[in-house]
């Protein structure tokens, strides 16, 4: 079984365990999530589910999809660049997650931190006078590959 039929059959116990459908458009979805490898928005998921399956689903539907694959913890929301990826820690609610960002490639991956640097960062926040709603961090950086490239030979997503 590939890695991907793994993470699909994992996706759609986690479903029945909570008592909701992963119906075929969600199913088409979180695979075209996780056979990316990488963020992608909404928009590149429609092209991919057209590519792929052959399957027409609005760019609306496809929100909703995601937003439901999120509220599940199946999926993460890049609030920066508002695309999404796959949850390294799927399913589970895991607040104490650092997620780095390329800002040449678009490569996305998710790396656990640990709870006392959330813990100071609460702490920072409220001793500025604020407080914290979402400790979920999004850092923009370079990936390896991307490190070592000429900037000539790599191009940016965006």
């Amino acid at each position: 079984m590939s890695d991907v039929e793994i993470i699909m059959q994992r996706a759609e116990q986690l479903c029945n365990a909570r008592g909701v459908r992963l119906t075929p458009r969600r199913r088409l979805v979180l695979n075209g999530l996780v056979q990316s490898e990488k963020a992608v928005s909404a928009y590149e998921l429609v092209s991919f589910c057209k590519e792929r399956y052959e399957e027409n689903i609005p760019a609306m539907s496809v929100y909703r999809i995601l937003d439901f694959l999120e509220k599940h913890h199946l999926a993460h929301k890049l609030k920066l660049s508002n695309k999404y990826l796959v949850r390294e820690g799927f399913g589970q609610n895991t607040e104490d997650s650092l997620l780095l960002i390329c800002e040449k490639c678009g490569n996305a991956q998710e790396t656990a931190i640990e709870a006392g640097v959330i813990a100071d960062l609460h702490q920072t926040v409220m001793q500025a006078g604020f407080n914290l709603i979402n400790p979920k961090l999004e850092i923009n950086c370079l990936c390896g590959h991307c490190t070592t490239q000429a900037p000539e030979q790599h191009t940016p997503t965006k």
